[in-house]
């Protein structure tokens, strides 16, 4: 049968809508919608046609292809999938991970009204800051609190605050780029301060900071670079030194610290990273730090220090445009009471869990997932190794994990033709190939998966 004839067997619309199973997808889904997928499923079928490919037009083969294609098209676009990278902090794959009484919250706040600005006692209108700035400040120390959508909306609002139309000095080393070309530089820009860098790429000094003090200075400004390391021959001023210049001229000082951490990760054997408490007890004024990297919260940004300097930001009109809405402070109490016992931190906040958790947890894992996946699917080598996962997010960048990995080869499929066919399966499956293997790490994977990987490698196998 030429072309020209199966493009003339193609159902109009109007007969397809008489189906039975067309009929029930009508009533339980928006017609519009239904109409526009048979549409596809025809406009799809004709598109082989005119490539020469195979069809079949029988009614039973066709009413198939259109139910696929509307429940691909009911599925939201925004999903869950697996991660076996071994990057905790996917900044890709969603960040940090909720716990599950962070979740609990959002979930009770998100189904009743609630108190988001209302004060219960007063009975009258209340802020919604006050729900998390005790918390915050209880187990950071720090004077004052609040919390904006994340930390580049942190940066921009401190820096408005406490430098609009005033010259904001910081080392020029600390100029970072952070995901997606955003540029701390242009984010301080759109702050209103002027920027004034200072020392040069590997070394700056107090006297830079110094020399270039004057009277339209508004704030001495240090920025971790968390995303990357300068090695060698490297100079930086403290915040201590920092404070004491600051003091000297009546001047606030201000350190981002990025990711931001609560927990002291030198204590575990890892490299040192700046913890939130530590710059406050070094005298810096105002910190800021993000909520869903290494606290392992929602995506916020939290600013904390001295009452004064937090109350300014609190009146800023820039502060309505950069508030936080009821799910993201129910999420943030959630992570942040875990914090007042750091051991309970650990165990139940899934970013610090799958951080400091040894290596060893993970090769039981390891077996238990190669046994479910050899008893699903045949055509393929599974072998476990050692191997390292990485922190991501922009956070320690040098630091390789010790881990546990599945290392997969299938017999009729180059690597980057597997790990395209995971990523595609009904629950997507990210991995990453390395020397011609696909690699599975088990860190950053959980143990109520492991039945929807070995689903994916049976349906793999099947397709081939």
């Amino acid at each position: 049968m030429d072309k020209s004839e199966l493009l003339r067997k193609l159902p109009k619309i109007d007969e397809l809508l008489k189906e039975e199973i067309v009929e029930g997808y009508v009533k339980n889904s928006i017609r519009a919608e239904v109409i526009a997928v048979l549409r596809e499923t025809i406009d799809g079928l004709r598109g082989d046609i005119l490539e020469g490919k195979t069809v079949s037009l029988a009614k039973d083969d066709l009413m198939e292809r259109f139910a696929r294609n509307m429940e691909e098209k009911k599925k939201p676009k925004l999903r869950k999938v697996i991660n076996a990278t071994g990057v905790v902090i996917h900044t890709n794959l969603g960040r940090s991970l909720l716990n599950e009484e962070a979740v609990r919250c959002v979930e009770e706040i998100s189904m009743n009204y609630n108190n988001l600005e209302y004060d219960i006692k007063a009975g009258k209108r209340g802020s919604r800051y006050s729900h998390v700035e005790e918390i915050i400040t209880k187990v950071t120390g720090a004077e004052a609190a609040m919390v904006v959508n994340n930390n580049a909306a942190a940066v921009m609002l401190v820096l408005n605050t406490l430098s609009k139309g005033k010259e904001a000095i910081v080392s020029r080393g600390q100029l970072v780029e952070i995901g997606g070309s955003f540029r701390v530089p242009d984010v301080m820009a759109f702050s209103g301060a002027t920027l004034v860098e200072v020392g040069t790429t590997n070394r700056t000094h107090l006297y830079d900071y110094e020399n270039n003090i004057n009277e339209n200075t508004g704030v001495l400004l240090k920025v971790h670079t968390s995303n990357f390391k300068i090695l060698g021959f490297t100079e930086e001023v403290s915040v201590e030194e920092l404070v004491e210049l600051g003091r000297e001229h009546k001047l606030p000082v201000y350190e981002d610290i990025g990711s931001g951490t609560l927990v002291d990760f030198q204590k575990y054997g890892f490299t040192y990273e700046p913890t939130v408490q530590e710059s406050l007890r070094r005298g810096a004024d105002v910190v800021s730090f993000s909520g869903d990297k290494m606290l392992g919260g929602p995506q916020a940004g939290i600013i904390v220090g001295k009452k004064k300097y937090i109350d300014k930001m609190k009146k800023n009109q820039l502060t309505r445009a950069l508030r936080i809405d009821k799910m993201t402070l129910a999420a943030l109490e959630g992570t942040l009471r875990l914090y007042q016992d750091e051991k309970i931190a650990v165990e139940k906040i899934p970013t610090l869990h799958m951080i400091l958790s040894r290596k060893e947890e993970h090769l039981a894992r390891a077996e238990q997932l190669v046994g479910k996946l050899r008893a699903a699917a045949d055509g393929f080598s599974f072998e476990i190794g050692e191997d390292y996962s990485m922190v991501g997010g922009g956070s320690m960048p040098e630091e390789r994990i010790p881990t546990y990995v599945i290392k997969v080869k299938a017999e009729k499929l180059r690597s980057d033709e597997l790990e395209n066919r995971l990523r595609l399966s009904e629950t997507a499956v990210i991995v990453r190939v390395s020397n011609d293997e696909v690699i599975m790490d088990l860190r950053t994977m959980f143990d109520r998966d492991f039945d929807i990987v070995a689903d994916a490698f049976r349906a793999v196998a099947e397709g081939i």
